[in-house]
């Protein structure tokens, strides 16, 4: 396979990226093409579609052997499962899937056409192999079930940032930022009220504690190079 095109996201590492697409709905994204693939035609009518699923590559998470079980976040990191039942980035091929929403498609700029999407969970410069349209009909399945994803809850944290903080950040930027933190991007087998956490985020360090369900962001710096 080739790579078609790149995406351009806020997240330069991995830690902090929602862990599925579609959970921080307000967090932009923009597919680059590949200058073989940079032609408006193969675009048409894609303006009439809502979403799309994009198939990417684990670009920083291959494998150099193979490991039947992985250790699912959502379990807390000590049960283990299936690697074919759970969607751990460490695979057989590192490929993933994402279906995404289309916010708007340039047709004309620098960089050729390009699509807008909203809540991508794909890091900075990671690697697209196809997009294809999303279609309800045969995509979507309200009754299905999927084991230890359906038995186990996941609560939303509390999030608490200063207005002096916040207010770096567009209006977009800020309530994106608010989503990914309610969701608690920590590994789900650490829970240490005194550790600080950090991640980076549209150029910033964004660094948190967090003490029961109460997320508190304590700076946010410009990028350190």
């Amino acid at each position: 396979m080739k790579k078609i095109a790149t995406i351009k996201s806020d997240f330069p590492t991995k830690f902090g990226i929602p862990r599925q697409s579609g959970i921080a709905k307000s967090l932009l994204a923009k597919i680059v093409f590949e200058p073989e693939f940079r032609n408006a035609e193969a675009l048409r009518g894609l303006e009439e579609t809502t979403h799309i699923w994009l198939i990417w590559e684990f670009s920083q998470a291959k494998c150099s052997t193979f490991s039947p079980t992985v250790r699912p976040p959502r379990l807390g990191g000590n049960k283990r499962l299936g690697v074919f039942a759970t969607r751990s980035p460490f695979r057989p091929n590192p490929i993933g899937l994402s279906c995404v929403e289309i916010v708007d498609i340039k047709l004309h700029t620098a960089e050729g056409p390009v699509i807008i999407v909203s809540g991508a969970d794909l890091m900075d410069g990671t690697p697209i192999f196809d997009i294809k349209p999303y279609i309800p009909y045969a995509d979507s399945f309200p009754d299905a079930k999927c084991g230890f994803v359906d038995t186990t809850e996941m609560k939303k944290l509390d999030v608490d940032i200063p207005q002096s903080m916040l207010s770096k950040f567009s209006k977009d930027k800020a309530t994106a930022l608010r989503e990914i933190l309610a969701e608690d991007p920590r590994p789900r087998y650490q829970n240490d009220s005194d550790r600080r956490y950090g991640f980076e985020f549209a150029g910033f360090e964004i660094e948190f504690t967090v003490t029961g369900n109460r997320l508190c962001v304590t700076n946010i710096s410009p990028k350190r190079d």
